[in-house]
């Protein structure tokens, strides 16, 4: 689902084997909300994943928690960035875009794995964009966040951003499988290994 005035992606996952699904990224308005509980009963939403604090990314999360009581999980580096959204909005000149930062009930650190049904989602910890932005994967796909686009890389001039460690975070992600399907923050579905290949921002791993 791609939502709210700044077009980010909203994705929800489901285990093929029980039907359990998760919601990674809420972005910041009710429309995937009210589209999610549209599909009830026949999703079973057990979580919300977020990849970071931003308010295009975790604006909705009150809203989304109020619909679906399930626990939520965030980057645990990413906390003083979560912590900001009362006052987000006022960065981008819009103070009506500040929101409650909703409830998050386990923080995630590197390498960590979360169980959903009987898919393994593994969490690997990517900042630059943000303090903690991080990755959820399993042997086929992988949600970046903000971290990787088709042709580009998260911007690291907003608040908390670091361009050092976005490069660390870069060449780390660059290291897991070539055939992960790519699912960013924004944009279209790429894979890991065009992105090595082609992406113009990632010429520092290809010299």
């Amino acid at each position: 689902m791609t939502v709210g005035a700044f077009s980010v992606n909203t994705y929800l996952v489901q285990d093929k084997a029980t039907g359990q699904a998760a919601v990674i990224d809420t972005g910041e308005t009710i429309e995937q909300t009210e589209y999610l509980l549209s599909l009830q009963p026949s999703v079973d939403i057990r979580m919300i994943l977020l990849t970071h604090g931003h308010l295009d990314h975790a604006g909705a999360l009150t809203q989304l928690q109020q619909a679906f009581d399930v626990d939520t999980y965030l980057p645990r580096l990413e906390k003083p960035l979560f912590d900001t959204l009362p006052q987000q909005g006022d960065w981008f000149g819009a103070p009506h875009m500040n929101r409650p930062c909703g409830r998050i009930d386990h923080w995630l650190d590197d390498g960590d794995t979360i169980q959903l049904g009987e898919t393994t989602l593994h969490f690997i910890s990517t900042p630059g964009h943000t303090p903690g932005q991080g990755c959820y994967y399993d042997e086929t796909d992988i949600f970046v966040g903000d971290t990787l686009f088709a042709g580009s890389v998260g911007r690291t001039d907003l608040p908390m951003g670091n361009a050092a460690l976005m490069q660390q975070s870069l060449r780390k992600l660059m290291q897991l499988p070539g055939h992960l399907r790519v699912h960013s923050g924004h944009g279209p579905v790429t894979t890991l290994a065009q992105e090595r290949q082609s992406n113009p921002f990632l010429t520092f791993l290809r010299q």
